[in-house]
């Protein structure tokens, strides 16, 4: 038997405490998971690439059998390069039910991969990245929402650390 693997897509920019909590329940439900960094043409990215695939990793390292990879081009190439069994989505709520859908639909049609939503713990549903860096670029404190190196990468960048 094959091992079983997972894509966790996302444009994690940056990663939050919400994101962790999926990806950790994800891997008890798949013996290995890859959180796959990509780009999203509808967002304005905050940190580029290579710091958001650097701040996944770091906020990951604790998780057992998960890795972080940089994407560029479609996800469902991206699975079947890597043999993936299924994609992961986290959700808050319905608004992002009806956001993920047409995604998975897509998704299913050009890899044959079934998406896998598994709904957010409670207490972080009112955590949103835009959020975080809104909260963050006007001086509020973030730590309660997102991992340690993500909320000293925030404070760097907004300038609240040396």
């Amino acid at each position: 038997m094959t091992a079983s693997l997972a894509i966790c897509p996302g444009s994690f920019d940056p990663i939050t405490l919400g994101h962790v909590d999926v990806i950790e329940r994800a891997r008890t439900l798949f013996e290995r998971v890859i959180v796959a960094v990509g780009y999203n043409a509808a967002k304005t990215s905050l940190f580029d690439l290579d710091m958001r695939v650097e701040l996944a990793r770091a906020s990951c390292h604790h998780i057992d059998g998960v890795s972080v990879e940089p994407v560029s081009g479609l996800l469902a190439d991206f699975c079947r390069q890597q043999e993936a069994n299924a994609i992961v989505k986290g959700l808050r709520g319905s608004a992002d039910f009806d956001d993920e859908l047409g995604m998975s639909l897509m998704n299913r049609k050009l890899s044959g991969l079934e998406t896998v939503f598994i709904m957010g713990e409670p207490s972080y549903n009112h955590i949103a990245s835009s959020l975080v860096k809104d909260v963050a670029r006007h001086g509020g404190d973030v730590s309660g929402f997102v991992p340690e190196p993500v909320a000293r990468a925030l404070d760097g960048v907004f300038g609240r650390r040396a």
